[in-house]
């Protein structure tokens, strides 16, 4: 099942994502106005019940928004496939740990929307992701356990300003967190419908010109990994997103390097949950 966000009347809500539309569950599952309500009510089975009600508009004509555009926590995962690691050129070790950074919501738009390059900064870039939405709460969760927590995946653009990563000596925060920078979308396809967590594939365009591509067979830290080890920290909650990481052939590794620039089209695919397209615009200076 496919449950995607979107305005709706001049107010946020979400659906079922059928082939012949959508149903609207907000205004169904009253109690439950957006998706992370929904899923911190366990609702999934309430929403399959509805899945075969008659739609009220067409996919096409709504205005997307993030996922889970209010998530409580969107962490992200750095440099977790092999192939990324050796691309640093640092002849450094596979990590012990992941690396872990937060972003904040309106860093994220939705499907459809443009992305946003900075009058800061020339050095904006792409990192296509697949995003791990959390249905269950867990502190401390066994890996055995982990995939029980998962509701379902997203597809992510982790958009990035390169300069700014390096503005401090210990944090990637100022580069990660420019508004409107990052995609998260379409929809979240739900865990049922997933056949394997160590056998995804992701691949990134940009106009058309494949530039990354990987599976999830190659991640150091794998699903399981990042939930058992970020749930010794963090309570993790339903709705919250996990980042979970981007293969080689992001733009800063081009030389010379492929940044983004207005009216460039990035496109994030992932063949099990589904396609996240972006045009890049220029951000008005305030």
């Amino acid at each position: 099942m496919k449950i995607a966000s979107y305005m709706y009347s001049g107010e946020p809500s979400y659906g079922i994502v059928t082939d012949a539309g959508v149903v609207d569950l907000a205004s169904r599952l009253v109690d439950y106005p957006t998706l992370r309500t929904f899923l911190a009510g366990n609702q999934i089975l309430a929403a399959q019940e509805l899945y075969t009600h008659p739609v009220d508009f067409a996919f096409e004509e709504l205005n997307l928004l993030p996922t889970v555009w209010d998530a409580e926590k969107y962490i992200c995962i750095g440099v977790n496939y092999a192939h990324r690691n050796s691309e640093y050129r640092d002849n450094s070790d596979a990590p012990k740990y992941p690396s872990v950074f937060m972003r904040v919501p309106d860093s994220f738009v939705g499907h459809n929307q443009p992305i946003l390059r900075p009058p800061e900064s020339p050095q904006f870039d792409y990192e296509g992701e697949i995003g791990i939405v959390i249905g269950k709460a867990g502190r401390r969760i066994a890996e055995k356990d982990a995939e029980m927590h998962i509701a379902g995946l997203t597809v992510i653009n982790e958009g990035t300003i390169r300069d700014w990563l390096r503005h401090a000596k210990f944090n990637v925060t100022q580069g990660k967190n420019f508004y409107h920078t990052g995609a998260i979308g379409p929809w979240m396809v739900t865990a049922d419908e997933i056949a394997a967590y160590d056998d995804l594939t992701v691949e990134t365009r940009v106009n058309g010109e494949l530039r990354q591509s990987d599976t999830t067979a190659n991640l150091m830290f794998p699903f399981r990994y990042l939930i058992s080890y970020l749930s010794t920290f963090f309570l993790l909650k339903p709705g919250d997103v996990i980042a979970t990481g981007t293969p080689l052939g992001a733009g800063a590794r081009f030389d010379p390097p492929k940044y983004l620039k207005p009216g460039d089209v990035v496109e994030v695919d992932v063949p099990a949950v589904g396609h996240l397209r972006n045009e890049v615009m220029d951000e008005s200076p305030a």
